[in-house]
């Protein structure tokens, strides 16, 4: 799953904040966000993460941060929510801790990139 942040204040997040570093506190917020995705999904279930990754590219040239989160799951079971969870909570983190830079962010374009295995055909998109 991806989340693009575009803004001004997206330029600051490779930097530090009062509340830390927003790069490694988003990562930290989408890791633990993908464990716990069953908790703000009704009727959701727990699923036995295996893996879970959580990058934030900031792209200076557009004014963006590129967030995306691969999932791991040996069960038989998809892990599209838990990818997606994690991107846009990640997303949430860094507006959060740079919102009193900027009033400008926004949280855009998230979606699924691609799954593979499960029940489904293979999905890509790019």
């Amino acid at each position: 799953a991806w989340c693009c942040c575009p803004g001004r204040a997206a330029l600051a997040a490779g930097g530090d904040t009062r509340k830390g570093n927003v790069l490694t506190v988003a990562r930290l917020a989408g890791i633990m966000a993908a464990r716990r995705t069953a908790e703000p999904i009704p009727l959701g279930h727990t699923v036995p993460l295996d893996a879970v990754e959580v990058d934030l590219v900031p792209v200076l040239a557009d004014a963006e941060l590129i967030i995306t989160a691969n999932m791991a799951c040996s069960g038989r079971t998809g892990v599209e929510m838990e990818a997606l969870t994690a991107a846009t909570v990640a997303a949430l983190m860094v507006y959060d801790m740079l919102k009193s830079l900027s009033h400008d962010l926004v949280i855009a374009r998230t979606g699924l990139l691609t799954k593979s295995v499960g029940r489904s055909d293979e999905i890509r998109r790019c």
